[in-house]
């Protein structure tokens, strides 16, 4: 028999205990834990150690065990090795002395009330941490996510930061509050109003749900007619952050010179970010979006149809190969190339003169590809914007600035 019986207890106290674990704790002969944990267990006659100084705690604990002393029950929150205290005890203590009991855990909890399966959701501890990697968690656009909060990173902190990101996928956020316990509340909370008068539970976690497109609006009346919002756009499900972001995009509209009435190339053109952009600001003009995928093509085709343009063509196929079958251009951007830069510059090279050929580059080796090629030219002029820009983000009451990942831009003019 192990020393040391580590046991998870929930907010319904001993009433959630099985009785095998319930004669443990009666029988235990140290008994330690929270002031609340311990306090479900008001007569108990044995020696009382508060979990207040962890380093203390540990100590004591390992001098019971040096007088051959055992009988130690452990109480903690919910699941002792899911975010919890187990942990620690593994680092601290011989593993062939613990024996640990899992309560269920308030995500589980969370979850079942909410009546959403949750095998493939993203767990989150912000309780005294930085809230990084939940921003990292959205930006990727997972689809369920959990978040153990703190006083500091609590439900207000998290409904600013969602407001502020202007992410691609957007969330319903859900707080749930003294799960397991008579108090227990689940609710829905609109992100787009303050939650300044709102109060919450200390003990909560948020639930971030992911709607679907069919749960997304768009009043186009209510549209800016320049740099529409990311998010906006609907995007790639298993990337949903491939696409030229809005601050990027506008330095582009502005490289590539635009009048009405031209005919436009958008190579390697993702969500039709970029395409779409152009045809509402120039609706005589006819832009050609080419994407390498089908799911890329339909998309760019969902987006057009969401954004209400008739003058951009979805065009399913790989460049330069598709690109002979094309009406000459008056403009090209280049997005994405799959590795065919320099086949695709050439192919680019039937612009007519005063023609504007504009390319955004994520890497030094595709930069080094074209700057290459240019030098070998003689009917181009060009010049190169080197761009890096950042985002502001909510830290609990503070501020800080999230980069976007660098792009150059080569903006070429065809003699």
């Amino acid at each position: 028999m192990t020393p040391i019986h580590v046991i998870g207890i929930g907010l319904d106290g001993t009433e959630g205990l099985v009785d095998s674990l319930r004669q443990l704790v009666v029988k235990a002969k140290l008994l330690v834990g929270s002031d609340r944990h311990l306090n479900y267990f008001p007569h108990h006659p044995a020696p009382r150690l508060i979990l207040g100084d962890f380093i203390e705690a540990i100590a004591q604990i390992r001098r019971y065990l040096a007088d051959g002393k055992d009988g130690i029950v452990i109480l903690v929150s919910g699941d002792p090795l899911f975010f919890g205290l187990g942990r620690l005890l593994l680092a601290e203590l011989p593993p062939e002395h613990l024996t640990f009991h899992p309560h269920l855990s308030s995500i589980q909890l969370a979850f079942n009330r909410l009546k959403v399966p949750w095998q493939d959701a993203r767990a989150i501890s912000a309780h005294g941490r930085s809230l990084d990697e939940l921003i990292q968690a959205l930006q990727q656009g997972v689809e369920k996510i959990a978040v153990l909060t703190d006083n500091t990173n609590n439900p207000h902190a998290i409904a600013r930061l969602l407001v502020s990101l202007d992410l691609l996928a957007r969330y319903k956020l859900w707080v749930c509050e003294n799960l397991g316990s008579e108090d227990e509340v689940c609710r829905e909370i609109n992100c787009n109003v303050s939650t300044d008068n709102l109060s919450f539970a200390p003990l909560n976690i948020v639930v971030l749900l992911r709607q679907s497109e069919s749960e997304l609006q768009l009043n186009l009346a209510n549209l800016p007619q320049l740099g529409i919002p990311d998010r906006l756009f609907l995007s790639f499900s298993d990337r949903p952050g491939l696409m030229t972001k809005r601050e990027v995009r506008l330095l582009i509209l502005g490289e590539l010179a635009l009048q009405p009435e031209q005919i436009v190339w958008d190579i390697g053109a993702g969500t039709g970010s970029v395409s779409i952009e152009i045809a509402r600001l120039f609706p005589t003009s006819k832009i050609y979006a080419i994407e390498k995928t089908a799911a890329g093509s339909t998309l760019i085709a969902q987006n057009c149809q969401r954004f209400g343009v008739k003058n951009v063509m979805s065009i399913y196929g790989t460049a330069p190969e598709i690109l002979q079958d094309l009406p000459r251009c008056d403009r090209v951007f280049i997005g994405g190339s799959s590795g065919n830069l320099t086949s695709i510059l050439e192919t680019c090279s039937c612009l007519s003169s005063g023609g504007v050929l504009v390319i955004a580059l994520a890497t030094l080796e595709h930069l080094s590809t074209a700057l290459d090629w240019f030098k070998h030219q003689n009917s181009w002029e060009y010049q190169l914007l080197q761009v890096q820009l950042s985002r502001s983000v909510p830290i609990a009451q503070l501020t800080r600035f999230a980069p976007l990942n660098p792009v150059t831009i080569i903006t070429a003019k065809h003699l």
